[in-house]
C-alpha cells in the first residue's frame, strides 16, 4: 500500500456507487483497539478503472474486487491501493477496467486504534467503583465515517448497511437497528477471511469469552447517520403506539451504571413526542426501535443517528432527585431536536452539506416556547448574521474542512428561523401540509432546498422560491427603517451589520420581507397583516400613525426594524405598561432590537437602558431573560472599564433587587414554572454584580455545601461560582475534585464554571498549564467561556495563553469541533483594537483553513465592539451616573 496524491475534486466521483454494506466491527476495548472488515456492494455507472473512496486513519488490508454478474464470479486483485491524508480518500487501481453496468463488490480489512479523538470509533470512559472503565461509541457527523471503516462518506451516497458486531461478553452491543442474533463467537461467525484469521490470534491469546451480534439491515441511509455502540450499558425501557398504523415500538435509553437512573426524563420526552411528528409529518417512524444513549465524551450536544440517537451526559440527563427546571427543559429541547430528525434530515436527506439546515423541529409547545425561540435560536442567528464575516445559509462546501466550519448557530438558528417566518406567513395547516409533501415525495432519498419549497409551494400556492431564495443564499439580513410622513409610513430595507451602515456593495440583496404590521382600532382590539409585503428597496404604506402600530408583530420575521426616536419612546412606554397589547415575543423583539442597533451606532446605548429601566415591573420570566441577555453583553463589553463596571453593577442591583425581595432564595410548591424561572436568573445576575445580600447567602451554601454534598439543584450553578470567586484554594480544589469526581453531570458543568471564577492569577496560570490536560475534550471550552463572559478580570490574559498553548490545541482538537469552539471563546468578548491586531499577526503564520470562518467573526466581532465602546462610552456614563444618582 502506497501514499500518493489522488483526484483534487472535492466531491467522490459518480461513476461507482455503494447499494449496500455488510460490515463487522470487532471492539477490544482492553487493547483499546478496533477490528473490521467490510464488504461493500457497487454499482458501477459507469467505465472506470479505478475506485475512490474515503479512508482516513484506518489501517487497510486485503482489497479485493470481485464481479457479481457473470456465472462465475471474477476477482480483480488490485495492482496498488493509495492513501491520500490530505484528500482523507484510498484509491484503488485496477488492472483491467470494469464495464458500466457490472455490479462489483469490495472487500477490505481495516484496524485502528480507539482513540480519545470523540470523532469515528473512539472511547470514552467513565469511573466504577474508582475504577477507570472504557466504552466504545461512534460520532460520524458530518465526515468522520471513514475514521471507523471505507466507505462513500457523502450524504448522496445513501445505501443499505448489514452490521456484525463481535465483542467481549457481558458487554452491549447497540446500533441503528435491533439485533437478530446474538451467540457465542465460532469459526462461521465471520466470513472474511482477514478478520477470521485476526480474530483468532486475539481469542487465542485471551481466555474471556467473545460474543457475535447481528443486526437487522437497515433502510438506505447515508454514512453520517450510521452508529454503534459496545460497552457495560443497562437501560430503560417503555414505548409507544403510532397513531397512524396502531403499532407498538420499543423505547429504550442506555447509559452506564453510574447515569441510568438519570435517564427516565429523556425516555418520558421521546415517548410523547414521537406520536406528534408522526401526525405532524403524516409519516409513521420507520425503524422498529428507537434507542438513546448517552456518552461521558461527545463532542457536540447530541446526534440524530437513526435509530440510535447519542448525546452528551448533561444535556440528557435529569436527576430526579435535585430536579432543575433549567436542565429539564433542556433535555426536553435537546430531544424533540433530535427525534424530529429521525423525519426531516434522516428519512429525506441532504444532497450534500450545503443544505445542512433542512434538519429542523418542532419543540413542545409547554414553558412558552415560541418566546424561548425568540430568545434562543432567533436571538443568535440574528448575532451570528451580523457580522461582516457571516455566510449565507447555504454554503459551498469544497471540503471537509469547511463542512465542519458550518455546523455553527447560524446554519441551525437561522435556518430555523427562516422557517418559522414562512411557517407564519403561509399559515400552520398549509406549511404543515408542504413538508409532509415534501418528505413524502424524498423518502429515503436525497434533497436541495427547492425540493422544500416545491412542497409547501404546491400546498399554499404561493411562489415559495422566489419568496425564500435571498434568505438562504445571500449573506445576511435586512433592517427595516421606518419614516412616519403625512397618512402613513415609509419602510426601506438595508442590510444590517454590527459595525455599522452598509457600504454600497455589502448593501445589494432585497429580501422579500413579511412585515406583519400590528395595528390597534379605536376599541383598543389589535390586528395582524401577516400578507403585507416589502420586496423592494422602500415602500409606502398608507397608515393612521396617530395610533399605536409594531412591525414584526410577534418577532417572527428574521430582520430588525428601527423606528423613529418618537415612536421609539411610544413603543417603549407600552411595552411598561401592564395590559399592553404587546405580545411577550414583541417585548423581547423590541429589546432585541434596540441592543443590536445601539451596537451597530444607530441610536444610543442611553436609550437602551432607558428601555431596561422602563421594565422594571415586567412579570414574565422570558422577557426578563432579554432583559438580563441586554445587559449582560452591554456589562461584557465594557468588562474592563472598572467606572463603567461600578456603574452598571449599581443600576443592576437596583434593577432586580425588588425581584428578589419578591421571590425569595427558596422554591414555593406550586408557583410557576415563570417564578421557578425567574428567581434562578434573578440570583445568577445579582451574583455577577456582586450583591452582597445575594453573596452572602450563596456562599453559606457553598460552605453546606462542602460539609454535607447538599445543594439546591436550581442555583447550583451560582452558589458554585460564588464560592470559588470570593473563596481562596479550598474552594477552588474543592470545585476541581467535584469535576474529577464526576458526582453528577450538572455537577461537573457546575465546577468547570466555578473554576473560571478564581481571582488569583498562579491559578489562573495553574488551569491553562496543567488542569486543562486533565480535563475531558468536550468540556475544554467551560474554562474559556466562563472567563470570557463573566470574569473579566483575566479575559484578556485568558485569550493570551490560548494563543501562547495553540500549537498543543491544534494537536490535541484535530478532526472535531471544540478548537473552533475555544477560538470563539478566547476572543469573542474582547473589546480592544490592539487584540484584534494581535491576534491577527498571530495566525498569519499559521494555517486557518479548518476555522478561518470562526475566525473572521470573531475578529469583526472584536472590531464592532471596540467601535462601540470608544462612540458610546461617555452617554452610557452620562446616563448612568444620572440614574444611579437617583436610585
Amino acid at each position: 500500500m502506497s501514499s500518493a496524491p489522488v483526484a483534487k475534486e472535492h466531491r467522490l466521483p459518480t461513476n461507482i456507487t455503494p447499494t449496500h454494506y455488510e460490515l463487522t466491527v470487532c471492539t477490544d476495548r482492553e487493547s483499546l483497539k478496533f477490528y473490521g472488515s467490510v464488504v461493500i456492494q457497487l454499482s458501477v455507472v459507469k467505465e472506470c478503472s479505478s475506485i475512490v473512496f474515503n479512508s482516513l486513519g484506518l489501517e487497510l488490508f486485503n482489497p479485493t474486487i470481485t464481479s457479481l454478474v457473470s456465472a462465475e464470479p471474477r476477482v480483480y486483485p488490485p495492482s496498488t491501493l493509495q492513501l491520500d491524508k490530505a484528500s482523507e480518500r484510498a484509491i484503488l487501481t485496477l488492472p483491467s477496467s470494469l464495464p458500466a453496468g457490472a455490479t462489483v463488490e469490495l472487500s477490505l480489512g481495516f484496524e485502528a486504534e480507539l482513540t480519545d479523538q470523540l470523532n469515528g470509533y473512539y472511547r470514552s470512559s467513565w469511573k466504577d467503583g474508582g475504577k477507570t472503565k472504557y466504552y466504545a461509541l461512534t460520532h460520524f457527523e458530518p465526515t468522520a465515517a471513514r475514521r471507523a471503516f471505507p466507505c462513500w462518506d457523502e450524504p448522496a451516497f445513501k445505501a443499505t448497511f448489514s452490521l456484525t458486531m463481535i465483542a467481549r461478553e457481558g458487554t452491549v452491543n447497540l446500533a441503528n437497528m435491533p439485533p437478530v442474533f446474538e451467540g457465542r463467537l465460532t469459526n462461521t461467525s465471520v466470513p472474511v477471511l482477514w478478520l477470521k484469521e485476526k480474530l483468532a490470534d486475539i481469542v487465542k491469546e485471551d481466555d474471556k469469552l467473545w460474543k457475535v451480534t447481528q443486526f437487522e439491515r437497515t433502510p438506505l441511509m447515508s454514512t453520517y447517520i450510521v452508529a454503534y455502540a459496545n460497552g457495560e450499558f443497562e437501560y430503560l425501557e417503555s414505548s409507544y403506539t403510532s397513531p397512524l398504523s396502531g403499532k407498538t415500538r420499543p423505547l429504550r435509553t442506555y447509559a452506564t451504571r453510574d447515569l441510568i437512573d438519570h435517564m427516565a426524563f429523556a425516555l418520558e420526552v421521546k415517548s410523547k413526542v414521537i406520536p406528534l411528528y408522526e401526525k405532524a409529518f403524516e409519516i409513521e417512524y420507520p425503524l422498529p426501535k428507537l434507542d438513546t444513549l448517552v456518552a461521558h465524551d461527545f463532542d457536540a450536544g447530541a446526534m440524530e443517528n437513526w435509530g440510535l440517537i447519542i448525546g452528551r451526559t448533561h444535556v440528557l440527563t435529569f436527576d430526579p432527585k435535585s430536579p432543575s427546571l433549567r436542565t429539564k427543559k433542556m433535555v426536553a429541547s435537546i430531544m424533540n431536536h433530535e427525534v424530529a430528525h429521525m423525519w426531516f434530515g434522516n428519512i429525506t436527506t441532504m444532497q450534500w452539506w450545503d443544505y445542512l439546515y433542512l434538519n429542523e423541529d418542532k419543540i413542545y409547545p409547554e414553558w412558552k416556547s415560541h418566546s424561548t425561540f425568540v430568545a434562543q435560536h432567533l436571538a443568535n442567528a440574528l448575532q451570528d448574521d451580523a457580522s461582516p464575516s457571516s455566510h449565507p445559509v447555504e454554503v459551498p462546501c469544497p471540503n471537509a474542512d469547511m463542512i465542519n466550519q458550518i455546523f455553527d448557530g447560524l446554519s441551525y438558528s437561522k435556518g430555523a428561523s427562516i422557517l418559522r417566518m414562512l411557517y407564519n406567513y403561509a399559515g400552520e395547516e398549509k406549511f404543515m401540509r408542504g413538508v409532509a409533501l415534501y418528505l413524502k415525495e424524498h423518502l429515503y432519498g436525497n434533497s436541495v432546498t427547492e425540493d422544500l419549497w416545491r412542497g409547501i409551494q404546491s400546498a399554499t400556492g404561493i411562489d415559495i422560491p422566489g419568496f425564500m431564495d435571498n434568505w438562504v443564499k445571500k449573506i445576511g439580513f435586512p433592517v427595516v427603517t421606518v419614516t412616519e410622513t403625512e397618512g402613513g409610513i415609509n419602510v426601506r430595507q438595508d442590510r444590517f451589520l454590527e459595525t455599522g451602515r452598509p457600504a454600497a456593495e455589502d448593501n445589494e440583496t432585497i429580501w422579500t420581507i413579511p412585515l406583519f404590521l400590528l395595528t390597534v382600532a379605536d376599541d383598543g382590539k389589535s390586528k395582524i397583516d401577516s400578507q403585507l409585503i416589502l420586496d423592494e428597496r422602500e415602500k409606502f404604506i398608507p397608515l393612521d400613525t396617530s395610533r399605536a402600530y409594531k412591525l414584526n408583530a410577534g418577532t417572527v420575521g428574521v430582520y430588525r426594524v428601527l423606528y423613529p426616536k418618537d415612536r421609539l419612546a411610544k413603543i417603549a412606554d407600552e411595552a411598561a405598561k401592564p395590559d399592553s397589547f404587546l405580545s411577550l415575543e414583541d417585548r423581547m423583539g423590541f429589546l432585541m432590537d434596540s441592543l443590536a442597533m445601539a451596537k451597530a451606532g444607530l441610536m444610543d446605548t442611553s436609550d437602551v437602558l432607558i428601555l431596561v429601566d422602563a421594565l422594571r415591573n415586567e412579570k414574565e420570566a422570558v422577557v426578563w431573560s432579554a432583559i438580563t441577555s441586554s445587559l449582560t453583553e452591554i456589562i461584557s463589553v465594557w468588562g474592563e472599564d472598572t467606572k463603567v463596571q461600578s456603574l452598571l453593577a449599581q443600576f443592576t442591583r437596583g434593577l432586580y433587587r425588588p425581584l428578589m425581595e419578591r421571590l425569595g432564595f427558596e422554591s414555593i410548591e406550586g408557583e410557576s414554572a415563570d417564578d421557578r424561572q425567574l428567581r434562578t436568573s434573578c440570583i445568577n445576575t445579582l451574583s455577577n454584580v456582586d450583591d452582597p445580600v445575594v453573596v452572602k447567602e450563596l456562599r453559606e451554601r457553598f460552605d453546606k455545601f462542602l460539609a454535607t454534598g447538599e445543594i439546591d439543584a436550581e442555583i447550583e450553578r451560582s452558589i458554585c461560582k460564588m464560592g470559588v470567586k470570593h473563596g481562596g484554594r479550598k474552594e477552588f480544589d474543592a470545585m476541581w475534585k467535584t469535576v474529577k469526581e464526576e458526582t453528577t453531570p450538572s455537577l461537573v458543568m457546575s465546577g468547570l464554571g466555578a473554576m473560571g471564577m478564581t481571582q488569583d492569577q498562579s491559578t489562573v496560570d495553574e488551569i491553562f498549564d496543567t488542569i486543562v490536560l486533565e480535563t475531558r475534550d468536550q468540556d475544554v471550552d467551560f474554562f474559556f467561556s466562563t472567563f470570557a463572559m463573566v470574569n473579566f478580570r483575566f479575559r484578556t490574559y485568558v485569550a493570551k495563553k490560548f494563543l501562547e498553548h495553540y500549537d498543543e490545541y491544534e494537536k490535541r482538537f484535530e478532526g472535531n469541533w471544540t478548537l473552533q469552539f475555544i477560538i470563539k471563546l478566547a476572543f469573542f468578548a474582547l473589546s480592544s483594537f490592539e487584540m484584534r491586531v494581535e491576534i491577527e499577526e498571530f495566525f498569519k503564520s499559521r494555517d486557518t483553513s479548518k476555522f478561518q470562518m470562526t475566525l473572521d467573526q470573531a475578529l469583526t466581532g472584536i472590531t464592532a465592539r471596540a467601535a462601540w465602546v470608544e462612540r458610546s462610552t461617555t452617554d452610557i456614563v452620562t446616563w448612568l451616573e444620572a440614574k444611579v444618582g437617583q436610585q
